[in-house]
């Protein structure tokens, strides 16, 4: 079963992509809750972080400087902004 992310990275169902390259997208979040609101995600599927294997570091670090990136490209960099990852039910995690 493919997950909405997937559709995403697929073009299978629209979205307002920010970056893009070969391991890495990022997208406006359809109900943003912060004026600037991006989803960030691996291409490869990784259904939750407790399931990530040390092999998925160098691809999960770069998560982290894409978030970065973005966060001064969308002007917020300097002033400060959070990351979220929400993990498995009691942690918020919807898609999987």
């Amino acid at each position: 079963m493919s997950t909405i992310f997937q559709k995403i990275i697929d073009r299978e169902i629209p979205a307002t992509i920010v970056y893009e390259d070969d391991s890495v997208l990022a997208f406006e979040d359809i109900a943003p809750q912060a004026p600037v609101h991006l989803l960030i995600i691996p291409k490869k599927p990784i259904a939750s972080m407790d399931k990530a294997q040390q092999e998925d570091a160098e691809l999960l670090g770069k998560v982290l400087l894409v978030a970065a990136q973005l966060a001064r490209e969308k002007g917020i960099g300097e002033q400060g902004y959070r990351l979220i990852n929400n993990c498995n039910e009691y942690g918020g995690q919807t898609v999987y």
